[in-house]
C-alpha cells in the first residue's frame, strides 16, 4: 500500500483538536512553534525547555504533537540500520512524496517529516523524550542545512571557550562532562549533539536543549546527582557488580538549572580543544592524555563525526540515508585550528576531570 504524505498527516492527526496552549521556543535564530491536543504534554515540555521558551512569535518550524493511541498507516516500513555497536530494531521508516515516516519500534510512535508537516503521533506522554527528540531533530537539520557539522560530543565552556568531549557511546562523556560542572565557572553547552562551524578564523560550537540523560552509573558516584533517585536506589544500585552498573541502561534526564543553579546553560561558545575518550575500563595502565594529529588518527576522527539520522532532510529535498558517506574533509578543515587531543590508559574520571579544567578548558589568557 502506498500513503501520500497529506494522507499520512490526515492519519495522524485524526480527529485530535489541537489545545489553546501554544509553545514557542528560540533556539539560537531558529525559532519553532510547538502545538498539541494534549495541555499535559505542552506543559511538561514547557517545563523542559523553560531555558529556551520565548514571547509568542512569528517561528520558522511548526510541530505538532498529537496525543492518541500508536497509529496503524497500514504501510511496510523499513528498519534502519543501526550504528556500530548498537544492537536491536530501533527505528523503521517510509519515504513518501518529499516527506519521511519515522516509526518508532519499541513505542509505536510515528512521526512525520518535511517540509509541509512535521507531526509526531502516539502515546506521547509516556514517551515524552520521543517528542523532545523530534523538536530538536527540526532544530538539527536547520543548523546542517546551514553547513553546521554534526559532532558525537558533549560541549562545556568556561569565559567563552568550549571543550568538545567525544567516546564511543558508554564511554564515559557525560560523567566527565557532569564532574566538571561541580566548578561553577563551567557551564553546559550540550550533551550528546555538538555543532561546529569554522567561520571568520574561529570554529564556532553550537549545542541543542537537549537536557542530559544519564544511567544510574553515573548518579551513584556524583554527590551533585544523588538527588535524582532515592537513597534505597542509590545503596540498590551502589550494591551491583561494578561492570554490571557501568552498561546498566536506566535513563535519568538532569535539569541543570535545577541541579546546579540558574544561568549554567549556554547556547553558543568559541571551540578551543577536543578530547576524545580512548580509555579502557579494564586497563592496569595510567591515564594518558596526550595531543594528536586527526589527520594522522582516522580512528579519533570517527568517534567525533556523527550520522544524521533518519530525520535528517537535505536542503536539496533529498532524506539522508545509510549509504551516504560523512564529509571527512569537512571535518578536518572545521578542526584544522583545533587543538585534539586523546585520553588513552585507564578510566580515571577524578583525574582528568582536574586535567581538563587546569589545562583544556583554561580561562583567557
Amino acid at each position: 500500500m502506498t500513503i501520500t504524505a497529506a494522507a499520512a498527516a490526515a492519519t495522524l492527526c485524526g480527529d485530535a483538536v489541537l489545545s489553546a496552549d501554544v509553545l514557542h521556543l528560540g533556539l539560537g535564530d531558529c525559532t519553532i512553534r510547538l502545538r498539541s491536543n494534549s495541555p499535559a504534554l505542552i506543559d511538561r515540555l514547557n517545563d523542559y525547555f523553560s531555558h529556551v521558551v520565548i514571547a509568542p512569535c512569528d517561528t520558522d518550524l511548526e510541530v505538532v504533537a498529537v496525543e492518541r493511541d500508536a497509529p496503524d498507516l497500514g504501510v511496510d516500513f523499513i528498519d534502519w540500520p543501526r550504528e556500530p555497536g548498537k544492537t536491536g530494531r530501533k527505528d523503521s521508516y517510509l519515504d513518501l512524496d518529499g516527506a519521511r515516516l519515522i516509526r518508532k519500534i519499541r513505542t509505536g510512535m510515528v512521526f512525520l517529516h518535511g517540509p509541509a508537516d512535521r507531526i509526531a503521533a502516539g502515546p506521547c506522554l509516556r514517551n515524552d523524550n520521543q517528542v523532545i527528540n523530534f523538536i530538536n531533530a527540526q532544530y538539527m537539520e536547520w543548523l546542517q542545512n546551514r553547513d553546521w557539522l554534526i559532532c558525537h560530543a558533549s560541549g562545556l565552556v568556561r569565559d567563552g571557550r568550549c571543550l568538545a568531549i567525544a567516546g564511543l557511546s558508554g564511554g564515559g562523556k557525560s560523567t566527565l562532562m557532569l564532574r566538571m560542572m561541580d566548578d561553577p565557572e563551567v557551564s553546559y553547552l550540550t550533551n550528546d549533539r555538538l555543532f561546529i562551524r569554522a567561520e571568520d578564523g574561529f570554529t564556532e560550537a553550537v549545542g541543542i536543549p537537549k537536557l542530559p540523560r544519564i544511567n544510574p552509573g553515573t548518579i551513584v558516584h556524583n554527590p551533585a546527582l544523588h538527588g535524582l533517585m532515592t537513597a534505597q536506589q542509590r545503596v540498590a544500585f551502589l550494591a551491583m557488580p561494578p561492570a554490571q552498573l557501568w552498561t546498566l541502561e536506566d535513563k535519568y534526564d538532569v535539569h541543570i538549572d535545577k541541579v546546579y543553579g540558574a544561568g549554567r546553560i549556554t547556547a553558543r561558545a568559541t571551540l578551543s580543544a577536543f578530547l576524545v575518550l580512548n580509555w579502557e575500563r579494564n586497563s592496569d595502565k595510567p591515564l594518558k592524555v596526550e595531543r594528536v594529529n586527526l589527520d594522522e588518527r582516522r580512528d579519533l576522527l570517527s568517534a567525533i563525526m556523527k550520522s544524521p539520522g533518519p530525520f535528517y532532510q537535505l536542503a536539496d529535498g533529498r532524506f539522508f540515508n545509510d549509504s551516504m558517506a560523512l564529509d571527512q574533509a569537512a571535518y578536518l578543515q572545521s578542526l584544522a585550528a583545533i587543538n585534539i587531543f586523546e585520553a588513552s590508559g585507564g578510566i580515571d574520571f577524578d583525574a582528568l576531570s582536574k586535567h581538563c579544567l587546569k589545562e583544556l578548558l583554561r580561562g583567557k589568557g
